[in-house]
């Protein structure tokens, strides 16, 4: 019995080794199999035609491979600084965002005084700015389109980017002081008045010419008074009223402090706020 177990195990190992040296030779001929082609070099300006024959197709990926490429055979070539930018405009047309960004940032760093550094600038901001969310979502990207926005302005005050940028930056603000309006009109619906309070004043405070700051100085009032803070809503109110004597939420903030409708013209001459400002 003992022979014959070391007998059957010994034809199993020998079988394992077998095995083993068939699934080596398998590989080894896959590997071969798989080898890649010999690296080319091919001339640049063939290179870079064709990644513009792409781009006039709007073949964005095949340019920007093709962009990249002449970057990659030719890096010290007049062709490969404008490949960099021709392949971040590619990227952001394929909505390839991130890869936009960092062929732009790459131009920057390597080309600060090149005549279409502005552009690069620019293209960023607008890459961060068409991946802006709505308010209920986190707004990273929205600081990073305002700093990024902001950035061309600053270095380019007189360019026709900057024109563009400024716009941008109006809407983008907005957009900040939206996402703390949601959050501060959660904060009072569920009774966290100080919570609230803290995120209306940072919108009045941060963000003064957007289009939130009138409802912002409504919610204030209203959070002061649910906490019976009387005074202070009155000093909000008068604020409210002297800047947007218009608006609909000066009219209801009128009526929350005092219990009656905003007076008329036929019932009051005056045009002076109705509370002294401080």
């Amino acid at each position: 019995m003992p022979v014959l177990f070391r007998s059957d195990s010994s034809r199993l190992v020998s079988t394992a080794r077998r095995l083993a040296a068939i699934l080596l030779l398998s590989l080894a001929v896959v590997a071969c199999g798989k080898k890649e082609a010999p690296y080319v070099e091919k001339p640049v300006e063939e290179l870079y035609n064709r990644a513009m024959d792409a781009m006039a197709a709007q073949e964005w990926e095949a340019a920007a491979k093709g962009f990249d490429e002449v970057e990659r055979q030719h890096p010290y070539s007049v062709w490969a600084n404008k490949a960099q930018l021709m392949a971040a405009y590619s990227y952001y047309q394929k909505n390839q965002y991130s890869e936009a960004i960092s062929a732009a940032d790459r131009f920057i760093q390597l080309h600060p005084g090149s005549k279409e550094t502005p552009y690069a600038y620019y293209l960023t901001a607008v890459c961060y700015y068409e991946q802006i969310t709505d308010v209920g979502r986190d707004q990273k990207i929205t600081q990073q389109a305002l700093s990024a926005l902001e950035e061309v302005v600053r270095r380019y005050p007189s360019s026709e980017y900057a024109r563009d940028a400024r716009l941008k930056i109006d809407l983008t603000r907005d957009h900040l002081a939206g996402k703390e309006m949601t959050i501060g009109r959660y904060y009072l619906r569920n009774n966290q008045q100080i919570a609230a309070i803290n995120r209306f004043k940072a919108v009045i405070e941060k963000f003064q010419t957007t289009t939130h700051v009138p409802e912002a100085l409504h919610r204030l009032a209203e959070a002061y008074m649910s906490l019976g803070i009387v005074e202070e809503a009155q000093n909000v109110a008068a604020v409210l009223g002297y800047n947007y004597p218009g608006s609909e939420w000066y009219v209801d903030t009128y009526t929350l402090v005092t219990g009656q409708a905003v007076p008329t013209a036929s019932t009051s001459s005056e045009k002076k706020p109705w509370w002294n400002i401080f």
